[in-house]
């Protein structure tokens, strides 16, 4: 008996631990589908399309600014899902990025912004912030 209560008190405390890093899962940067993408649309989700190429310094520089609202806003449900500059051009193209470093930002199915190579961390973070206000 005494074991078996220590085992699930053990599974119990290890689900408690695991829960915020569930929660932590949405804001991780995923690979761009278009099944994944209409999907979080659907929910109405925050989604930040994030047009990349691993060559790009400009690309590099928002990664950091990324990196750093996740860091700094873990309540905000924001998913990123990147779209590859150099292998997925039909996305590029449906996404109309004139370039890699396209940063292009939905509520659901509602763009509420675009902007092209920005690395400003006060505006990336306004934008998001916004976004996520309205959520």
């Amino acid at each position: 008996m005494k074991r078996v209560l220590a085992t699930t008190v053990s599974f119990l405390v290890v689900g408690l631990l695991l829960f915020p890093a569930q929660q932590a899962w949405s804001q991780e940067k995923e690979a761009f589908t278009e099944e994944r993408f209409e999907e979080l649309q659907s929910e109405g989700a925050l989604i930040l399309i994030d047009v990349f190429a691993d060559w790009c310094p400009t690309c590099a520089q928002q990664q950091k600014v990324l990196d750093a609202y996740l860091e700094e806003h873990p309540d905000v449900p924001l998913h990123i899902l990147q779209v590859n500059f150099d292998e997925q051009k039909e996305w590029v193209r449906a996404f109309r990025a004139p370039r890699q470093s396209t940063l292009i930002l939905y509520r659901g199915e509602e763009q509420v912004w675009f902007n092209v190579a920005e690395t400003s961390r006060d505006v990336i973070f306004a934008a998001l912030n916004e976004a996520a206000d309205q959520t």
